[in-house]
């Protein structure tokens, strides 16, 4: 794993953390967790990893399971033996065959959850006629 602000750090498998991290570094999480993430870094779920919650990355590579809120402002990688639920929020997204994705998903720039990104859609009018110019 690259680093970005620092040593990587990592939740070994047979470990239960429940609480909220914020870190500069990249993440590993072999275990489980219950609670929050966010990292300028990357977020590796191993294969016997899995997060319940909300977690804010640059990039993130998931073998596991995750279930919550996932933003993710760059690279989100789902291996075969991904298991996702919840919201997903992504600047690009790769899928093995074989991963399960069973979230709502919106891709783009510009990931970050804010207040202001929720628009609400006008209703478009019915049977109108093409006009030519």
């Amino acid at each position: 794993m690259e680093t970005f602000g620092g040593q990587p750090n990592r939740i070994e498998k047979n470990t239960i953390i429940k609480g909220d991290i914020s870190s500069e570094a990249d993440f590993r999480i072999d275990g489980k967790l219950e609670g929050n993430v966010k990292t300028s870094g990357k977020v590796v779920i191993g294969k016997d990893g899995l997060i319940k919650g909300k977690v804010e990355c640059v990039n993130a590579d998931i073998e596991g399971s995750f279930n919550g809120e996932l933003y993710v402002s760059e690279l989100l990688s789902l291996k075969n033996s991904a298991r996702i639920e919840g919201t997903v929020n992504v600047s690009k997204l790769a899928v093995e065959p074989g991963a399960t994705f069973n979230a709502s998903c919106t891709m783009g720039k510009g990931t970050a959850p804010t207040s202001s990104s929720t628009h609400k859609l006008q209703p478009s009018k019915v049977n109108e006629p093409a006009k030519v110019s």
